[in-house]
């Protein structure tokens, strides 16, 4: 025991979640705003975000850039001596710039939040210690997603990684080292 003027604690005591234990005297150890890497589990780790709820965000984005390409892709009827001819055009490599932007953009300078993240209330952060992600890792995370998707069925595999990675990182967050957490 110590003396009456010392402070006694509990052998089992911790500081409250949060606090980070600086106004009881008790150094920082880890967690995302010690600038050590975030645990996988237990009271300091990230609050990783649901794997249905990346899922919706993911279904209001997709609408949205449905919406916003739209009218890159068109009909245009002509008239010819056998009758009318329907020619559908299409601007793919637009209509992918396009979604690009869209994410690269909002993940970059919107708090790691694309509209539909913002709504469902979820946010992409750095993994290593949960702040912001910067224009790079942004870029790095929308490049890798968009090549998986390109290159056949990949973009499914790299949707469905989530279902079976501990942190529910697809790909291309493990390309960009991100994660995505409640925010």
């Amino acid at each position: 025991m110590g003396s009456p003027s010392e402070p006694h604690d509990p052998p089992d005591w911790s500081p409250p979640p949060g606090s980070g234990g600086a106004a009881y005297g008790v150094p920082p150890t880890h967690g995302p705003t010690y600038g050590g890497p975030p645990p996988d589990h237990g009271e300091w780790a990230l609050p990783l975000s649901g794997r249905w709820r990346r899922l919706f965000a993911g279904l209001i984005d997709i609408v949205i850039v449905a919406i916003l390409t739209s009218p890159l892709s068109y009909n245009v009827v002509r008239y010819t001596d056998e009758g009318i001819e329907r020619i559908s055009v299409s601007h793919g490599l637009l209509s992918a710039l396009v979604a690009f932007l869209y994410y690269w953009l909002l993940h970059a300078f919107w708090n790691g939040q694309t509209v539909g993240k913002k709504i469902i209330g979820i946010r992409v952060v750095q993994e290593r210690d949960g702040r912001k992600i910067d224009v790079g890792q942004a870029a790095i995370r929308e490049a890798v997603m968009v090549v998986l998707i390109w290159l056949c069925c990949l973009g499914i595999i790299d949707v469905a990684w989530i279902l079976f990675d501990p942190r529910r990182q697809a790909l291309h967050d493990k390309a960009a080292k991100t994660l995505v957490i409640d925010a």
